[in-house]
């Protein structure tokens, strides 16, 4: 778990004469090969008497000013990063490769995975097992060396009681996990405080089909209206609780004055939000009108404001701190857990009509072929119109109508935001951004916190507009920092790997498809791709091959371009109320651009400008946020999954329109078309003759020929199974074999066979015994 650290020291504090500096502790920590204690640091720097005294306290000091941990043993090692002896927990064996994570981690990303380095012995170490380790930084990652093998403790595991009855009518409570990839639910030895339907935190013990389920922690009725987010908010271990101290420095930043010294005041134009109907943070707003620059003939000039963070949350300060260990908003169908607390995220920061609000603002200035020619960046003072949902912009811009209620300059307001666009949008043409038009779910819940509907999520000219004003604002940006030669947090896009072009490849080629691999590889070469299957049932899966080819964009320091959106440099300058990398451009620009507001104010660190921790730790904090993204990333998809799989819980056994998305020797799998959802369809219950998987065309074909099921065919499958706790689902044919695998129960005690195989080869009998 995170730690929760003291108020930072001033990291100027006088050093005694004869003490190492901090920056030679630091330095002799990191190159240690063994663990280092006070009492290594002391006989290194020759430290006697009073000096040792002295240690002790920089150490403290160290501590609590965030630049070391101290891990069990009262060993020191740098923040946020791995001691060098300490104890790990297998996390998974694949073939001979073992895979282990600390036990106690208190960096504010996630735990790292070591590769475990096992001398001359073969599969000595099993899922959950505990070692003590020497750890090693090699390439990219970390490796272990085992020293011993401890006392086996318990695996933590999330998931919710369920109730059955066992032999002789005996009552039995099961925990079912919340993870989509176990395949088992636990039989429950001690249910502690917990009811059934509970979500719980229990610990596992014991081996193979004899492992029980310990609970220990309580967590709260999933099932509750507007709660099924708690299941992955648990399982991801998201910070979703505030702290006072972090709450007391909201409320007092809340109260700072704002006013138009050191601002410029541009309240008097009619800038406007646009946002989804239900936002409650209002990040950015725009303006636009025609440019009156003789110069400039045919060209627009734009506003982007955007919320002025770091003017509330100082740097080094709690605030910054949680909102740094958080990383971004996480957006869930039930709630949002915010970076910040709500009396800034939803109160004082964000940008409300009629509200006088600080901003940063962008002021762009684009010519008639839409190129950006000049920027520059101002705090400012502003006073929205109207904040406008994206489908009101739409239809008041194609019936050239005003919405009830607003002024009458908002009309024409928009008129010039879409005017600008075209030019906008002509540039964006021009440059070929990869264009993936990917559906995204929604789920619409009733006042009583009830699933609605679920939909995809229509995209509007009003959405395309908002994002290129954003993008033209990111770059410019990234470009204004680079002309200072200062810090950047860069939104980095690499290019495709040859390895996933070479898979991507041999995908095509089962759709009759060529794909060059000599060729530049270009945003555009995809875009034809994609272009090539317009009018072809299979673009969807063509869509999702190609995103699967994509790297993992991520944040850092070291500028790699943004291969998708076509963009030498790229950085997130737009939402500072619910990213982190935001806040850093916000404070880079601060101190580049000599924007500071001026003032002491009271309990609050007094510079809006990078920190100290920000300008020294850029690559880490670029590391850290990126996988808090992931983790955030991976939480809301999780969460959707779950609420499709309760949406459908009403209909098992109904025939539903799907859709095949993947296909394995074990069987394949299916989307609910318009809906969404995984599930599978177990190779077993396909019928009586056998199948075999051919992995180069990704089929699977009967032994005579007559049937085959190949990604991206479209079908009827009667819904079997809709786990609303993993969102897992499972389907079978309409027509079944009576009497086959298709009556076992869904959950446990299922001894259903199935033939799988390598075309030409026949096919293995593996028994799936308690099988989820």
């Amino acid at each position: 778990m995170p730690s929760s650290k003291k108020p930072a020291r001033k990291a100027d504090k006088p050093i005694p004469a004869g003490l190492p500096s901090r920056e030679q502790v630091l330095r002799f920590i990191e190159d240690s090969p063994s663990a280092v204690g006070k009492r290594e640091i002391a006989k290194h720097f020759a430290l006697r008497g009073a000096d040792k005294i002295a240690l002790k306290a920089l150490l403290k000091d160290m501590t609590d000013e965030g630049l070391v941990d101290l891990a069990p043993g009262r060993a020191f090692h740098k923040h946020g990063g791995l001691p060098r002896v300490t104890v790990l927990r297998v996390a998974a064996v694949e073939g001979d490769t073992v895979w282990a994570v600390p036990e106690r981690w208190e960096g504010s990303a996630p735990p790292p995975r070591l590769r475990v380095m096992e001398k001359g012995r073969r599969s000595a170490l099993g899922l959950g097992d505990r070692i003590l380790a020497r750890t090693e930084e090699r390439g990219s990652g970390h490796v272990a060396h085992p020293m011993k093998r401890l006392q086996a403790g318990g695996e933590t595991i999330i998931g919710v009681l369920v109730a059955d009855t066992g032999p002789g009518g005996k009552p039995i409570t099961w925990l079912r996990p919340a993870d989509k990839r176990a395949r088992f639910d636990f039989a429950v030895s001690d249910m502690g405080d917990a009811g059934i339907g509970d979500l719980v935190r229990a610990e596992l013990s014991g081996r193979g089909p004899a492992t029980k389920a310990r609970v220990v922690e309580r967590i709260g009725d999933p099932f509750a209206p507007r709660s099924l987010s708690m299941i992955a908010i648990a399982k991801h271990e998201i910070p979703h609780v505030f702290g006072e101290e972090t709450l007391a420095e909201a409320e007092r930043a809340a109260k700072l004055p704002l006013t138009p010294d050191g601002r410029e005041d541009l309240r008097g134009l009619p800038i406007v939000a646009i946002d989804p109907a239900d936002a409650r943070d209002h990040d950015d707003a725009v303006w636009a009108a025609p440019d009156e620059d003789p110069g400039n003939k045919g060209g627009w000039r734009a506003i982007v404001a955007i919320a002025d963070v770091s003017y509330y949350v100082r740097a080094d300060g709690a605030l910054d701190r949680e909102a740094r260990r958080r990383g971004n908003s996480v957006y869930f169908p039930d709630r949002v857990v915010p970076m910040l607390p709500e009396t800034l995220s939803a109160g004082v920061c964000s940008l409300k009509a009629g509200e006088d609000r600080a901003a940063m603002a962008c002021h762009l200035t684009v010519d008639r072929h839409g190129k950006v020619t000049s920027w520059r960046f101002t705090r400012a003072l502003v006073r929205l119109r109207a904040n406008i949902a994206y489908e009101r912009a739409q239809a008041a811009h194609d019936t050239d109508a005003p919405d009830e209620g607003w002024d009458a300059d908002v009309l024409p307001s928009l008129q010039n935001l879409w005017g600008c666009w075209a030019l906008l949008a002509k540039a964006r043409a021009a440059r070929a951004p990869l264009d993936l038009d990917l559906p995204e779910r929604q789920v619409i819940l009733d006042d009583k916190g009830g699933i609605a509907e679920i939909r995809v999520r229509e995209r509007l000219d009003a959405h395309r507009l908002i994002e290129d004003y954003m993008i033209a604002a990111n770059v410019a940006a990234a470009k204004a920092l680079e002309a200072k030669k200062s810090p950047v947090m860069y939104r980095i896009h690499e290019p495709p790997s040859r390895e996933k072009l070479v898979s991507l490849k041999d995908y095509l080629e089962s759709f009759e498809q060529s794909f060059a691999l000599g060729q530049v590889i270009t945003p555009a070469v995809f875009n034809r791709l994609i272009d090539g299957f317009s009018e072809d049932d299979r673009l969807p899966e063509i869509m999702q091959a190609i995103l699967r080819s994509q790297t993992q964009a991520y944040y850092g320091p070291a500028n790699a371009g943004h291969f998708g959106l076509a963009l030498g440099s790229y950085a997130h300058f737009t939402s500072p109320i619910r990213r982190y990398a935001d806040l850093i451009v916000h404070r880079a620009l601060v101190d580049s651009y000599r924007l500071e507001v001026s003032g002491k104010p009271k309990n609050l660190p007094e510079r809006t400008g990078l920190g100290e921790a920000d300008r020294k730790g850029l690559s880490r904090i670029g590391e850290t946020i990126s996988a808090l993204e992931r983790r955030a990333m991976e939480a809301e998809r999780e969460t959707i999954d779950r609420y499709v799989a309760a949406y459908l819980a009403g209909k098992i056994g109904e025939i539903v329109p799907a859709r095949i998305t993947g296909v394995q020797p074990f069987g394949f799998f299916a989307t609910v078309d318009g809906l969404g959802g995984d599930g599978l369809v177990p190779v077993s219950t396909l019928g009586s003759e056998r199948f075999f998987y051919d992995e180069a065309a990704r089929t699977l074909d009967s032994e005579h020929g007559r049937v085959s099921y190949s990604v991206g065919q479209r079908l009827d499958l009667r819904l079997m199974e809709a786990n609303r706790v993993s969102g897992a689902l499972r389907f079978e044919l309409p027509d079944a074999p009576e009497g086959g695998p298709a009556k076992r129960p869904p959950r446990r005690d299922g001894k259903g066979k199935h033939m799988v195989g390598k075309r030409g080869r026949p096919g293995n009998i593996r028994h799936q015994g308690k099988r989820r």
